[in-house]
C-alpha cells in the first residue's frame, strides 16, 4: 500500500469520498486533497479504518439512495 521510504504521511479525499495515503509534504495528486490528518502510516491506516466505513462511492450511494 505505502512505500516504506517515507516516515510521515497525509490522508487524502477525493470527491468520491474515497480515502489514500500520500507521502506528506507531497502535493496531493489531481482529484485528491488533504483529509486533515497526518501521521505515521499506521497512524494514517487507522484514521482511514474509523473514518471510511462505507466504502462505495458516493455517486454510488446516492444513486443506491435514490
Amino acid at each position: 500500500m505505502a512505500d516504506k521510504a517515507f516516515d510521515e504521511w497525509t490522508v487524502l479525499i477525493n470527491d468520491e469520498q474515497q480515502y489514500a495515503l500520500h507521502p506528506a509534504g507531497h502535493g496531493p495528486p489531481p482529484g485528491w486533497r488533504p483529509a486533515g490528518f497526518t501521521g505515521s502510516e499506521a497512524d494514517c491506516v487507522r484514521h482511514v479504518d474509523e473514518h471510511w466505513t462505507d466504502m462505495r462511492p458516493l455517486s454510488l450511494r446516492k444513486a443506491m439512495d435514490g
